[in-house]
């Protein structure tokens, strides 16, 4: 008997999505049987977890499985478990949209990708149940969930509608069934109701669930004839509790893809082993891309977290800090209380002892990448780097380690990155200080006309153009016994012997310049705090200078950005005492102090002193309006 029968039509994106997965795009179909077994484990999962925590659910967990069966007459294939199945309401819910998340960006990957690897995409996206009419014409999903009198059953041919019917009597758990199409070797559709073919991909993709996937079989007896008997397809051994010696590199890339719904191979594998007092296992990955959203506020981050095979939590972001959010896998433990919320759990004395062990394995890992595979580890800086110095901020004890592994941009080679290490070791032997300057690029910091002086002494200088970069600086301030020293604050003192014995010359300079230099003070007072003579100008006539102690003017916009609401920093105006403006500026004043037009230059100094370090003019009205006049007095 059944009842509640309703029809529903898909959603206009779910049946783009269901014509291109039938018809077009996919070459690998074999993965379908992955998907549907994978939800199959996570229903037991669940099961498992909930008669832990729920001593009122009446459940037989003692033989927790997955069944495969298979009707070679009808062409049907059945893939049951005894897990927590779905109420009505979860089926309506959860099968009777696509992707909910992610179908738009699923149709426009697939739409790029065409045939080249769109099979991959679906493990991407999420849409594992959907992968099962690639190869069948009809799908039926019968479930009742535990704890439930009335079942469920969804039924669709993948035109364009589905029903829901409720069903008064099902065994517990979700039962999905197949009608297949008939073979075709062409288009990559196999028989997939071959007891070979469905042994072949369960040990492909399935082998490392923890439960049973069982299959009736038919076998030589032996008095003669033939016989039925039940087979368990797959070895239940978790992947990261086998031997490394064990599985392959491609075992390892499909079960990160399994965790981490990627769909390209991770850059390092890194098995965790854990033994004494507190014991766990684990399987993490760097992975060889970062996500679109690494820097959002929504990204997933964390790692599987298990106890003893049965599964606790999706994300947990207590296993790693933020800066790892990247770092993908599980981790098993052998000691934690299953019946545990997530804010407890966050607390657990023992989460805490992981977490510290899995981040210096993590660091460790990326050091030997460093040390042993120069590609790879340019590889994982590239998408990573910018994430993991986060963590130089919020992780004083591992400090140390991200600035040994960290690498950065530098006037020393236009390609090649360089440590903090190898920086020190070229140092020369009247080099006190690492220098580094921040910016929003390269091209912007090599143009600054702070750089010139160091240029021409050939000092090398760090171009940090990560918007982190504007923050961790000012929290580190040595490395190797080397103060680290930004070129763009305070006074620089870049004077060889040579230089220092010509003292007495720049003494008189400063005193041949000290009332043009009153005069700007005063005449800029509103801008700048102070105007001084350069030791860091070559060739530019004047760049602004910020206070030893005092913020950047990145760092201030940042702060704005993030609703901070700062008061403006004066800074300083620094004058290239050798300039032929800036000489001729001191001659005029001297001969003609109270001219409009002078003031008017003064202003045009300070405004091309900005835009060459990138900065906004107040008014950049007044400042096209005053050089064009003053060009045109020029011809």
């Amino acid at each position: 008997m059944s009842e509640q029968v309703e029809t529903f039509e898909f959603q206009a994106e779910a049946q783009q999505l269901l014509q291109l997965m039938v018809h077009s795009i996919y070459s690998n179909k074999d993965v379908f049987l992955r998907e549907l077994i994978s939800n199959a484990s996570d229903a037991l999962d669940k099961l498992r977890l909930e008669s832990f925590t729920d001593k009122d659910l009446q459940v037989d967990t003692s033989d927790l499985h997955i069944e495969i069966e298979v009707d070679r007459e009808q062409r049907s294939l059945t893939v049951r478990d005894n897990g927590i199945g779905m109420s009505r309401s979860e089926v309506v819910q959860l099968i009777g949209t696509i992707a909910k998340s992610g179908t738009a960006e699923l149709l426009a990957k697939v739409r790029e990708a065409q045939e080249s690897n769109a099979a991959e995409l679906i493990g991407q996206f999420g849409v594992g149940f959907y992968s099962s009419f690639m190869v069948a014409d009809r799908v039926s999903l019968l479930t009742r969930r535990a704890g439930e009198d009335e079942a469920t059953r969804w039924e669709s041919d993948g035109s364009g509608t589905y029903t829901v019917e409720t069903v008064q009597e099902a065994p517990q758990g979700t039962a999905v069934t197949l009608w297949l199409k008939p073979e075709e070797a062409e288009d990559n559709l196999f028989d997939y109701a071959s007891e070979a073919k469905i042994r072949e991909l369960v040990q492909r993709y399935s082998d490392f669930i923890t439960w049973p996937v069982r299959m009736e079989v038919e076998r030589t007896a032996a008095e003669g004839g033939t016989e039925r008997q039940v087979e368990t397809l797959n070895s239940m051994k978790a992947l990261w509790a086998r031997s490394k010696d064990e599985v392959s590199d491609e075992e390892y890339a499909e079960f990160y893809k399994r965790v981490s719904r990627d769909w390209q191979d991770p850059l390092q594998t890194i098995a965790v082993q854990a033994e004494g007092t507190f014991e766990y296992q684990g399987l993490l990955f760097l992975p060889a891309h970062a996500p679109a959203d690494l820097f959002a506020e929504d990204h997933r981050q964390g790692v599987q977290l298990y106890v003893k095979r049965v599964f606790v939590m999706d994300d947990c972001e207590a296993l790693v800090p933020t800066y790892l959010r990247f770092v993908r896998g599980v981790v098993d433990a052998q000691d934690l209380s299953l019946n545990v919320s997530r804010e407890i759990l966050q607390q657990d004395r023992q989460i805490t002892l992981m977490r510290r062990r899995l981040t210096k394995k993590v660091l460790s890992t990326i050091k030997n990448l460093m040390a042993e595979d120069t590609e790879r580890y340019t590889t994982f800086w590239r998408e990573f780097g910018a994430a993991l110095k986060e963590g130089i901020l919020s992780d004083p004890d591992n400090r140390d380690t991200i600035l040994e592994i960290a690498s950065f941009a530098s006037t020393h080679d236009a390609e090649q990155l360089t440590t903090l290490q190898q920086y020190v070791e070229r140092m020369g032997e009247d080099q006190r200080d690492i220098y580094y300057m921040t910016g929003s690029s390269r091209s912007v910091i090599e143009s600054s006309p702070h750089i010139e002086a160091f240029r021409a002494k050939g000092y090398e200088v760090l171009l940090l153009t990560d918007p982190i970069d504007e923050v961790w600086v000012d929290s580190v301030p040595e490395f190797d016994g080397k103060p680290l020293r930004s070129i763009a604050k305070g006074e620089v003192d870049l004077d060889s012997e040579e230089d220092k014995a010509a003292e007495p010359e720049r003494e008189q300079r400063q005193e041949e310049f000290s009332e043009l230099l009153s005069w700007m003070t005063t005449l800029l007072g509103e801008q700048v705090k102070e105007v001084r003579l350069s030791s860091r100008l070559t060739t530019s006539p004047a760049c602004l200078v910020s206070g030893a102690d005092e913020m950047t003017p990145t760092m201030e916009k940042l702060y704005r950005a993030m609703g901070q609401d700062l008061p403006s920093t004066k800074r300083i105006l620094e004058l290239n005492p050798d300039h032929p403006l800036v000489t001729g500026l001191r001659k005029a004043h001297d001969e003609r102090a109270d001219s409009p037009e002078l003031a008017e230059t003064v202003e045009l100094l300070h405004g091309t002193a900005l835009l060459a370090e990138g900065g906004e003019l107040s008014d950049p009205a007044r400042f096209t309006r005053l050089l064009s006049d003053h060009l045109a007095r020029d011809l």
